[in-house]
C-alpha cells in the first residue's frame, strides 16, 4: 500500500504579496482552478488508490484551511506539528504515525507544480518495487536551465534501465551560477526534488542510526496521540526536542541505501515568481510576446512579462522582462532579474511590523473568514462569511462595540441572555463588554457586514468563553 504524506507548511515568502504567513503559496489557485494543496492531493489519491488513507502534515494556524480545502477528499487524516521543525522530524511523525500497517510513504511538498500526473505516477509505479526492498527513493528533475535555487543530485550508476534507477552519486547544495552551468553541461546531475518514496520502517530504521534523537523525539510526541475528527496532534514537548534539520542533512545524505529517479516531465516547485511565469509560459504561453496575465490585465509594447492582477484592473505600457502582482492591500513590481529578493523585501516589512507579511485583507478562520473593507480613525468596516453550520465564539471585546447587518443567509444571534435570528437586512447591535455569538444553522454562507467603533479595534481585543474550535 502507498500512504501519501503531503507536507503543508512554510510560509512561500518568495511569492509575496499572494503569498502569506498565514495564507501560504499551497492554498491558492496559482496554475488551473485549483489550489496547489488540492492538485497534490489529487494526484496522490490517483497513485494511492480513491479513498485510501492519505496523511497531510500541517501546522496549528493552517489546519483548518487544510480540513477546508480537503474537505471533498476521502481519507484525509491531518497530522498537526506542534512547531516547525523541518522536514526530517515532520517526516518522522508521519513514519511513526504509520508505522503499524507500514506502508509505502509518498512524501511529496504540497506547493509543487506537476501538470502531467500520468507520468509522475509512472515514475512512482516504477519506483514503488525498489521501496519495497527497503530503499530510500529520492526522485530528480531533469534541468531545464542552470538553476542556483535548487540543490542537486549527481547519478551514479545505473541499476535498473528499464525503469530508469540510479545510484546516488552525491548531493550538491545550491550551487552557484557557474557550477550550476557546469553541473547541467555534464548531463549526468538532476534537481532535488524534495519528493521521496520509501517505507515507514525503511524511514524509521536509518533515522534511528543517523539522528537517534530525533527518532526518540518523534516515537514519544507520537505515542497516544489525541484525534479531534481529521485532526491529529502531536505531543508538543517530545517533538520541541528534536532539532530544526531537513531529511536531505539528516538522512539522505549519510546513508547508503538510496536511489534516485529521474523525472522527465515538467515541474515547479515555484520558488519564484519567474519560476512560475517560465513554468506557465512552456504549457500555455503567447508565442507571440512571452506574456502571462491573470485576471483584470491591459498591455500595450510589454513583453516577457508575468502580470497577476486580484482585485481590479492592472495596466501596462512599454516595459519588458517585469513581475507585476496586485493584492487589494499591496502591490509588488520588479524585474524578472531581481525577484529573488523579494525574501528580502519580506524580511524587512516584517521587521518594520507591517500586517501585509502576516495576512491578506481576507483572512481566514475556522468558522470562514473575515475581509477588512475600510478602516479608519475609530472604526472598521468588515465582511464576515460564515459557512453552513459553523459559528464565532461566544465572547466579549472590551474596548469595541459591533454593528451586525446581514447581507445573505440567515444568523442565530447570541446576545447576552437573548437569543434570536437575523434575516437579510436585518441588523442588531452588540455594545462592547456584551457576550454575544453567531451561529449559521442554514445550508448556504451566511454573510455579514460587521461595523466596529471603538477606541482600539486590534483582533487581541476577543476574550473567548465558549468555542467549537477549541480556542477558548
Amino acid at each position: 500500500m502507498i500512504l501519501p504524506v503531503i507536507l503543508c507548511g512554510g510560509s512561500g515568502t518568495r511569492l509575496w504579496p499572494l503569498s502569506r504567513k498565514l495564507y501560504p503559496k499551497q492554498f491558492h489557485c496559482l496554475y488551473g482552478q485549483q489550489s496547489l494543496l488540492q492538485q497534490t492531493a489529487e494526484r496522490a489519491s490517483a497513485i494511492a488508490g480513491g479513498g485510501n488513507p492519505l496523511l497531510v502534515v500541517t501546522n496549528e494556524d493552517q489546519k483548518f484551511i487544510v480540513a477546508d480545502q480537503l474537505a471533498q477528499t476521502r481519507g484525509v487524516s491531518i497530522l498537526i506539528e506542534p512547531q516547525a521543525k523541518n522536514t526530517a522530524p515532520a517526516i518522522g511523525l508521519a513514519a511513526w504515525w504509520a508505522h503499524s500497517d507500514d506502508p509505502v510513504m509518498l512524501v511529496m511538498p504540497a506547493d509543487h507544480l506537476i501538470p502531467d500526473s500520468d507520468a509522475f505516477k509512472r515514475v512512482i509505479v516504477a519506483a514503488q518495487p525498489w521501496a519495497e526492498e527497503n530503499w530510500l527513493v529520492t526522485f530528480g528533475i531533469r534541468p531545464m536551465s542552470a538553476e542556483t535555487g535548487y540543490g542537486y543530485i549527481e547519478l551514479g550508476s545505473e541499476l535498473d534501465s528499464s525503469n530508469g534507477i540510479f545510484e546516488v552519486g552525491r548531493f550538491v547544495e545550491k550551487p552557484d551560477r557557474k557550477t550550476a552551468e557546469r553541473l547541467v553541461e555534464r548531463g549526468d546531475c538532476v534537481w532535488n526534488s524534495g519528493i521521496f518514496l520509501f517505507k515507514a520502517s525503511t524511514y524509521l530504521d536509518e533515522l534511528k542510526k543517523l539522528c537517534p534523537d530525533i527518532y526518540a523525539g518523534c516515537e514519544a510526541a507520537a505515542a497516544d496521540m489525541p484525534r479531534d475528527g481529521r485532526f491529529v496532534t502531536a505531543h508538543a514537548g517530545p517533538f520541541d526536542s528534536c532539532p530544526e534539520i531537513s531529511i536531505d542533512y539528516a538522512v539522505m545524505e549519510k546513508t547508503s541505501k538510496t536511489v534516485v529517479v529521474p523525472f522527465e516531465g515538467v515541474w515547479s516547485d515555484i520558488g519564484s515568481w519567474s519560476g512560475l511565469a517560465d513554468t506557465v509560459q512552456r504549457e500555455h504561453g503567447d508565442s507571440t510576446d512571452d506574456n502571462t496575465t491573470i485576471g483584470q490585465v491591459y498591455t500595450q509594447e510589454v513583453a516577457n512579462t508575468y502580470i497577476h492582477a486580484t482585485s481590479r484592473l492592472v495596466t501596462a505600457i512599454g516595459i519588458k522582462d517585469a513581475i507585476i502582482v496586485e493584492t487589494p492591500d499591496a502591490v509588488l513590481v520588479t524585474d524578472k532579474r531581481s525577484d529573488q529578493k523579494i525574501k528580502h523585501l519580506v524580511e524587512h516589512l516584517n521587521s518594520e511590523g507591517r500586517q501585509e507579511v502576516e495576512h491578506h485583507t481576507q483572512v481566514f478562520r475556522p468558522w470562514g473568514s473575515y475581509e477588512s473593507l475600510q478602516t479608519g480613525e475609530g472604526f472598521q468596516v468588515k465582511r464576515l462569511i460564515i459557512k453552513p453550520g459553523a459559528s464565532i465564539s461566544l465572547q466579549r471585546h472590551q474596548k469595541r462595540s459591533e454593528h451586525w447587518v446581514v447581507i445573505k443567509g440567515e444568523a442565530v444571534v447570541t446576545k447576552g441572555e437573548q437569543e434570536f435570528v437575523l434575516k437579510v437586512n436585518q441588523s442588531t447591535f452588540i455594545p462592547k463588554k456584551t457576550l454575544h455569538k453567531l451561529e449559521n444553522r442554514g445550508d448556504q454562507d451566511l454573510e455579514i457586514i460587521e461595523v466596529q467603533t471603538g477606541e482600539y479595534l486590534g483582533e487581541d481585543d476577543i476574550e473567548r468563553f465558549e468555542d467549537k474550535y477549541g480556542r477558548v
